[in-house]
């Protein structure tokens, strides 16, 4: 018997997948990459030999790849069967070359839905690994490592230390600064907004807006005037038949933003519910700028809506992508089965199905046919602006049948004629402001960053992910804001590289990555064309760039505390804050909002080293410190605070109860090692030999006593639960 091999990246897929081929392959999963680039620069690339990377074995990996390499020397054939797009091809291109499988053993195959028909299908067409795909992937990572160790340390030098800069997610974090900057200087408009409630013959109510909205209150004052002592009559009737559209099947990008407008999911979530969809056969692969759907699929949905929405709202429609580097031999994100309706274990995974599920239906199926009216009045000889009120009904359903949510609210208007009496009964004006513009949201963000050809749909939310980890930018409600040190960072590469973060030039680069993936481009003369100009823009910037230390004049009402003079913007660890403008003569300081900040004073000494005990407050809230930090010198002893304590009510006898942690409590007997009790960045626990135990009220770090301690340490550690899982019970079947 032929003994056949088969690898994916991860497990539940290798078990969907084994269960479909009925013990015919040993399936196995490598569990996403099992090489990477180590962290170190020098080490990881050879700019010199033409931009060679240098692989290591990703840390934990080392057992998965024994265990495959004993399988594929054993095996008479292995197959390859990672994920269809770049990311996949090097992961099994990086699987031959470790577990050294010869090419006639080794064979590549794809799929876009793991499926029974589409995995056998797969099989029958085996293929070699696509090397122009292979190197594209590796040139995006080679150039994105380049330009991040180079940013990163010179943003070290000339910003603060820690600090770190991206190839995509500077452009992304530029645009979300420029917006910023449009908000701060948006000057306000007084206006007002008047609206007037009438009757009509048949004594309906019709409300109506005025369609001038006045900044003057003379000109508002008049128009109210002339709306109460006028007659009232209708100027026109409009009635417009249109019709609504559906939208074409999901690619990547349009899931993400359609998940957070409909769902509140962030980019992330989104990508990491639809994997498991996709491992569980439900859906198609969620990696994709197609929105070709197959003819077999086309079948299906035509059986689904002649079934469920009658055959009169089927229309075919064949969805072209717009980007011109769309894999058109790939599909969109569709359900792989059109008979399930719902489908998912988790409210996640149900949600975001039934939305795929609905918008691949309605991709095809009729119009739906809308009917607007807009009725406008005049008052008295039409000296005074109109009036007037819109509205909308559905007529025909069309697609909205499929997709219900998409449909919107109607306002269906009373049924008037031209010239007909109106009675006036009220008017109102209500003081309002013009807005600035609005934030950019994690969907809006991605809807700008494919317009401008920024990174690719697989790239949209690990850019957003990244630049809120770096604590560049902070989601408020869904809005996102950049920080004060993104708004520095994004200065910086702004005043310094201006061309590196351009849109065009970042467009461009990408097309290139694309063009490496066709064939069109060699990988070396792309990095190399890129790479010597800007590592000399990095050398020439570390000598010339100015270091940012000021961030601007502070405004004017804020006046120095020490010496009454000018102040100016500064960053901090923490954030922005007012310094003298005479640093380092005079050390007066600020916060933004005008408190003084005086220096660290100790609220008192500690009795057994005499050391003062300061209260700081640190990344992760308040702490206790114990003696001042010195240059050279060993790091101050210092203790978290617990949760809800208030700093302003702390005292000596207090400090120093916290000081005293971690406490040792007392040897284990089998190992010896110390237990110890303390208070971490999550609450209170006791740690063995990294064994980390949280404490639960009404024990506590302070008073646990040692056999306590012992206790909860020797008990078994309780896993953690997954969401959507319930555990077995004893004796159940596997």
């Amino acid at each position: 018997m032929v003994n056949k091999l088969l690898i994916v990246e991860s497990p539940s897929k290798a078990k969907t997948i084994s269960k479909y081929l009925g013990g015919k392959y040993t399936v196995r999963a490598s569990v996403g990459h099992i090489r990477d680039l180590p962290k170190s620069n020098k080490k990881a690339i050879d700019i010199e030999g033409g931009f060679k990377p240098h692989y290591e074995i990703v840390k934990g990996k080392e057992k998965i790849v024994i265990e495959l390499k004993d399988l594929a020397e054993k095996a008479d054939e292995v197959i390859l069967a990672t994920d269809l797009d770049r990311e996949g091809e090097a992961i099994a291109w990086h699987l031959s070359q470790l577990l050294d499988i010869p090419a006639s053993k080794a064979q590549r195959i794809t799929y876009s839905e793991i499926t029974k028909s589409a995995i056998e299908d797969a099989l029958t067409r085996p293929r070699k690994i696509d090397q122009n795909l292979r190197r594209a992937q590796e040139a995006r990572r080679v150039l994105d490592r380049l330009v991040g160790y180079d940013l990163s340390g010179l943003i070290w030098k000339k910003v603060r230390y820690g600090l770190s800069a991206g190839r995509v997610q500077s452009p992304a974090l530029r645009i979300l600064v420029e917006r910023e900057r449009e908000i701060k200087a948006f000057i306000p408009e007084k206006y007002w907004a008047i609206t007037a409630l009438t009757k009509t013959p048949k004594e309906e109510d019709l409300a109506l807006t005025c369609e001038e909205e006045p900044r003057d209150e003379g000109v508002k004052n008049s128009i109210i005037k002339e709306a109460q002592s006028n007659q009232w009559a209708v100027k026109s009737v409009e009635e417009t038949q249109t019709k609504r559209s559906p939208k074409p099947p999901f690619i990547t990008s349009s899931l993400q933003q359609a998940a957070s407008t409909r769902l509140g999911f962030s980019p992330g979530r989104t990508m990491s519910v639809a994997q498991k969809l996709y491992e569980a056969g439900l859906i198609t692969y969620m990696r994709t700028d197609s929105m070709a759907l197959s003819d077999m699929a086309k079948n299906q949905i035509s059986a689904v809506v002649s079934d469920k929405f009658g055959r009169e709202n089927l229309t075919t429609r064949d969805w072209k992508t717009k980007s011109k580097n769309a894999q058109e031999a790939h599909e969109a994100i569709r359900p792989t089965d059109f008979s399930k309706g719902k489908a998912g274990l988790t409210s996640d995974q149900k949600s975001l199905y039934e939305l795929i599920w609905s918008r691949t239906i309605a991709s095809q199926m009729t119009d739906a046919q809308i009917l607007r009216t807009k009725i406008t009045a005049m008052v008295g000889e039409n000296k005074t602006p109109d009036f007037s009120a819109n509205g909308s009904r559905v007529l025909s359903l069309g697609w909205l049948l499929a997709d219900p949510e998409a449909r919107g609210e109607e306002v269906e208007l009373p049924k008037v004629a031209e010239k007909e009496k109106l009675t006036f009964i009220s008017a109102n004006a209500e003081a309002k402001e013009t807005q600035p513009p609005s934030r950019y949201t994690e969907a809006g963000l991605i809807k700008e960053l494919e317009k401008r050809e920024i990174g690719r749909p697989s790239t949209y939310a690990s850019i957003i992910d990244t630049i809120v980890k770096r604590g560049y930018v902070e989601k408020i409600g869904r809005a996102l804001k950049p920080t004060d040190v993104g708004e520095v960072v994004s200065t910086f590469l702004e005043q310094n590289f201006t061309d590196y973060i351009s849109d065009t030039f970042t467009a461009e680069m990408e097309n290139e990555l694309d063009d490496i993936a066709s064939g069109k481009r060699d990988y070396e003369k792309t990095l190399k064309d890129f790479y010597t100009p800007f590592s000399k823009t990095v050398k020439d910037k570390g000598k010339t760039a100015a270091k940012i230390t000021n961030l601007g004049d502070a405004p004017a009402e804020f006046k120095c505390p020490a010496c009454g003079g000018a102040m100016v913007i500064k960053l901090s660890r923490d954030g922005k804050f007012l310094s003298c403008k005479k640093y380092p003569d005079c050390m007066g300081s600020l916060t933004m909002e005008g408190k003084e900040i005086k220096p660290d004073e100790p609220i008192g000494n500690d009795p057994k080293t005499n050391l003062p005990i300061f209260i700081k407050i640190g990344r992760f809230g308040p702490y206790v410190q114990l003696g001042e930090k010195i240059k050279g010198g060993p790091k101050p002893k210092s203790a978290s605070l617990p949760k809800g304590i208030d700093v302003e009510k702390i005292t000596l006898e207090d400090a120093i109860k916290y000081i005293s942690l971690p406490r040792e409590l007392g040897a284990h007997p089998k190992t010896g090692k110390p237990i110890v009790a303390a208070i971490g960045r999550f609450g209170p626990y006791i740690m063995h030999d990294g064994d980390f135990r949280s404490l639960k009220a009404p024990l506590n770090v302070f008073d646990i006593i040692f056999e306590q301690a012992l206790e909860i340490i020797l008990k078994p550690k309780e896993t953690r639960r997954r969401f959507g899982k319930t555990p077995k019970k004893s004796g159940a079947s596997a």
